[in-house]
């Protein structure tokens, strides 16, 4: 089962491996300490959106702003590298446990609440509810 989750936040039972899927590590975290410190397991860059595509994101003040930004990401996503990534996640997501998340506080305006969607679409098996 695939969960979305913000990460920094405690890991959850039956999570599994946690996957970072944002654009840069965290700040003044040794890499040692990622996982102690539930950020992530594995780092998965491929599945953030470009350096471009943040920075719109965080400028982003209104719905349309917003929704320019999610068609972009969802156009990266389409992009064979990124599309295998999200079908292979979809794949595991039938045989074992697993996350994937970034730093935002507000999954609304996040770019995990589009991967969901994506890993949804892909048949992916979800945990309930929104991260």
């Amino acid at each position: 089962m695939l969960r979305v989750v913000r990460l920094g936040t405690p890991k959850g039972r039956r999570e599994g491996l946690r996957i970072g899927t944002v654009r840069r590590p965290p700040r003044g975290v040794p890499k040692a300490e990622f996982a102690r410190r539930s950020f992530y397991d594995v780092w998965l860059p491929e599945l953030s959106p470009s350096e471009r595509l943040v920075k719109r994101a965080r400028q982003a003040r209104d719905e349309r702003q917003w929704r320019a930004f999610v068609r972009e990401y969802r156009s990266e996503m389409k992009r064979p590298e990124a599309a295998h990534l999200l079908d292979l996640l979809a794949a595991l997501s039938h045989v074992t446990d697993l996350s994937v998340g970034c730093y935002c506080l507000d999954a609304r305006y996040c770019h995990r609440s589009v991967l969901r969607d994506l890993l949804e679409a892909r048949g992916a098996r979800m945990a309930p509810g929104r991260a």
